[in-house]
């Protein structure tokens, strides 16, 4: 599995305890996440940031976008979120991921390039 199945698997996970493991197998204890509407540091802040997008837009999944790049420590890619089955995302995102030397995520910088009216 790729980092970013591993990263949209954690986002799409409805369980608590399970998106609390895959949030703390994927990242760092001191990993940040920050994006236009939320600014969070630690597995329990961005576990929340998940379970609050996902109370926002609920049976909505993320999937991968059309961008996926990586070089040195870093990576870039694109997302989409929508109801499932759906042809067109109703948000799509921009994320920049920095890893730690031990391959988790330390830090994501997010951007919303489409939001719903």
């Amino acid at each position: 599995m790729t980092l970013i199945d591993r990263y949209l698997a954690a986002w799409n996970e409805t369980d608590a305890d399970a998106r609390a493991k895959a949030v703390a197998e994927l990242w760092t204890e001191d990993a940040t996440y920050t994006d236009p509407l939320a600014d969070v540091a630690g597995h329990e802040g961005i576990a929340a940031v998940i379970a609050g997008a996902q109370g926002m837009f609920p049976g909505f999944v993320f999937t991968a976008g059309e961008v996926f790049e990586t070089h040195h420590d870093l990576a870039r890619f694109t997302w989409h979120l929508a109801p499932e089955g759906a042809e067109e995302p109703v948000v799509i995102g921009f994320d920049v991921v920095r890893l730690a030397e031990d391959g988790r995520i330390r830090e994501v910088l997010g951007f919303l390039d489409k939001l719903p009216a």
